[in-house]
C-alpha cells in the first residue's frame, strides 16, 4: 500500500505499472479539494456527484491510455478536467451563472436601478444576449479566462492552474479580453448603463 508521502507522480507511475491501490490513494488526497472545487460551482449534491465521478472516469481512461504527460501536476490536471466537465454541463443545460458585480467589471454593470421594470428586463437580457456574442467572438484563450473569472469567479491563480498558464499570462488576456469587448461595444454603440 503507497504511504501518504508518495508523490503524486509516483503513484500515477505505479497506477499505470498496474498498481490500483494507487488510484485510491490519489483520489483520497485529493477529493475534498476536487469535490469542493465543482460543488463551489454548481452547487447541487447530486450533479456534483455525476460530475466527481466523470471527472475520475476520464483520469482513468487517459491514465490507462498512457497519454498522461504532466508529471508531478496531477492535481492542477485532474480540475482541469473538472473544469471542462463544468463548463459542458452549464452548455447543456444553456445556463450561465449571471455576471458578478465588482468594480473590476464596470464594463458589465448593466442596470443600476433596483426597481426593474419588465421594460428594463427586456434591455438587460438582451444586452447579455449582445455581450454574449460579442464574447463569442474573443480569440478562444481571452475567452475562456473571461468566462472563468466573470461566469466562474475563480481567482487568477485559479485560472493560472486550471488553463496551465502563469498568473500573469492569465491576467494578460484578461486585460486584452475587457480592452476588445470595450473596442466592440464602442463600435456597436451597445449602452450598457441605463
Amino acid at each position: 500500500m503507497a504511504n501518504v508521502q508518495t508523490p503524486d507522480a509516483l503513484l500515477v507511475k505505479q497506477y499505470v505499472g498496474g498498481d490500483e491501490s494507487a488510484l485510491s490513494t490519489l483520489i483520497d488526497r485529493h477529493q475534498s479539494k476536487i469535490y469542493g472545487f465543482i460543488y463551489s460551482k454548481i452547487s447541487d449534491r447530486d450533479i456534483t456527484d455525476d460530475i466527481f465521478q466523470d471527472t475520475f472516469i476520464k483520469v482513468i481512461k487517459t491514465l490507462k491510455s498512457n497519454s498522461y504527460n504532466e508529471e508531478g501536476k496531477f492535481l492542477p490536471w485532474v480540475m482541469r478536467i473538472a473544469h471542462n466537465l463544468i463548463i459542458d454541463h452549464f452548455r447543456r443545460n444553456k445556463k450561465m451563472p449571471m455576471f458578478r458585480e465588482t468594480e473590476e467589471f464596470s464594463i458589465f454593470s448593466i442596470m443600476t436601478d433596483n426597481a426593474m421594470t419588465i421594460e428594463n428586463q427586456l434591455i438587460t437580457d438582451q444586452v447579455e444576449k449582445d455581450l454574449r456574442k460579442i464574447i463569442e467572438e474573443l480569440p478562444h484563450d481571452q475567452k475562456e479566462v473571461l468566462m472563468m473569472r466573470i461566469y466562474q469567479d475563480l481567482s487568477f491563480k485559479e485560472i493560472s492552474e486550471l488553463t496551465g498558464v502563469s498568473i500573469n499570462t492569465a491576467l494578460g488576456r484578461m486585460r486584452y479580453a475587457l480592452m476588445n469587448l470595450r473596442k466592440v461595444i464602442e463600435k456597436h454603440q451597445i449602452i450598457l448603463t441605463n
